[in-house]
């Protein structure tokens, strides 16, 4: 059984969790179509100021979860500077066109000629970790199995069979979610998905951030951690300065030794003329792969209309947590499922969690991306690490003012 999910032909992907955890995006109207989001916030400028001042928290890193971070806390009056030795947002998290500053072709061809048939770099924003931004729940009772796993798998969204064992308030919650996911917008699909792809979000909240006072200063070589004789961070050294804080907040890369891997994502990313064969032409869609039946694999395509490729094309991403060091096996059964290809590219990586304790080490680190296509995993994540760094739980009915002031 091959569950296509939400097929539409605008966008999908940003919805009710993100709904709820981005509130500034959704208060203003920030929507040129139903289920397309597109961001008007201008971004943050660097700032490029003295290092030797004292911060709340440094954050390293502009992946989507420590930009989100930095700007929670600065919205709740914590003083943030945020760093990163690469001089662009989104981190493993980025978006890359073909030749330009972030280089798809150099990174899986190593050259910077790609053919011309694919058309100009420019119109390309590819992501590295697509993800639908989506909470949406799932039932078992007095259903057959097709029916019970299409719901559990491909509208809760959960990631294996444990669901089956468990109490069904949670599916309920998820089965509402998913509702009012679907009431939401006019489209037909519970998910919308950033125009230009997904590095749109971290650098929203970075400007969230900078319009709430927090410093950011892109191309940081090294950014060295520097830990007192008792093993606490107090503070973060880059060209021979050191800016000093209270937390440190960052992606595993940071802390290679404060981490452990868990487990290898393998991806394959396809660039295309056509939508998805036997998805009624559309622009936009996600299929998931039950693990009953292949191996649970993730689809996902977008289009020219989501202003990721030059028009005519489309970009579709097959993912699954990897077993082998053959990637191109594994995600058979999804490529399978894409028709002919104008070019395909391969990558794994490994996923980390943190070892560490953040309560002695003053660390707080995020775990990798996993394979999934959605945010679940990332959402609850960013939650988790919020309430360590700050002691409390987040409160998602904050002031959406931010939005204004943003475009102001």
């Amino acid at each position: 059984m091959v569950t296509i999910l939400d097929v539409s032909n605008t966008a999908s992907s940003v919805a009710p969790c993100i709904v709820s955890a981005l509130p500034f995006l959704f208060s203003r109207g920030h929507f040129s179509e139903p289920l397309t989001l597109s961001l008007y916030l201008s971004l943050p400028r660097p700032l490029f100021l003295a290092m030797d001042e004292e911060y709340d928290v440094i954050v390293l890193g502009t992946g989507l979860k420590e930009c989100i971070l930095s700007g929670l806390l600065s919205v709740d009056g914590f003083k943030v500077l945020h760093m990163d030795r690469n001089g662009y947002y989104g981190g493993e998290s980025t978006s890359l066109n073909l030749v330009q500053a972030r280089n798809l072709w150099k990174r899986f061809r190593g050259s910077d000629k790609p053919p011309a048939y694919l058309g100009p770099s420019r119109d390309y924003n590819v992501d590295m970790i697509p993800k639908v931004c989506s909470w949406v729940p799932f039932i078992k009772y007095g259903l057959n199995d097709n029916t019970t796993e299409f719901i559990g798998h491909a509208l809760a969204l959960h990631r294996d069979d444990q669901y089956l064992n468990e109490p069904a308030l949670d599916t309920v919650k998820r089965m509402k979610m998913y509702a009012a996911s679907l009431s939401r917008f006019q489209g037909g699909s519970p998910y919308i998905y950033p125009l230009y792809g997904l590095a749109e979000l971290p650098q929203a909240f970075a400007r969230l951030s900078a319009a709430y006072g927090g410093t950011y200063m892109l191309n940081k070589p090294e950014c060295k951690l520097e830990f007192d004789t008792r093993g606490k961070a107090y503070g973060v050294t880059s060209g021979g300065m050191t800016a000093r804080c209270k937390k440190v907040v960052c992606d595993p890369s940071y802390l290679p030794n404060k981490v452990r891997k868990v487990g290898k994502v393998a991806r394959a990313i396809a660039i295309m003329s056509h939508p998805i064969p036997d998805t009624h032409w559309s622009h936009s869609v996600q299929i998931i792969l039950p693990q009953k039946q292949l191996g649970r694999r993730y689809l996902f395509c977008c289009s020219y209309l989501h202003k990721v490729a030059p028009k005519g094309k489309f970009i579709a991403f097959v993912s699954t947590e990897a077993e082998t060091d053959r990637p191109e096996a594994e995600l058979k059964p999804g490529i399978d499922l894409l028709g002919p290809v104008d070019e395909l590219f391969f990558e794994t990586y490994d996923r980390y969690r943190p070892i560490n304790t953040p309560s002695s080490d003053h660390c707080f680190i995020s775990t990798s991306y996993d394979a999934t296509t959605h945010f679940e995993s990332t959402v609850m994540d960013v939650l988790s690490m919020y309430t360590m760094i700050t002691g409390k739980t987040i409160d998602l009915n904050m002031d959406p003012s931010a939005a204004g002031i943003a475009i102001e």
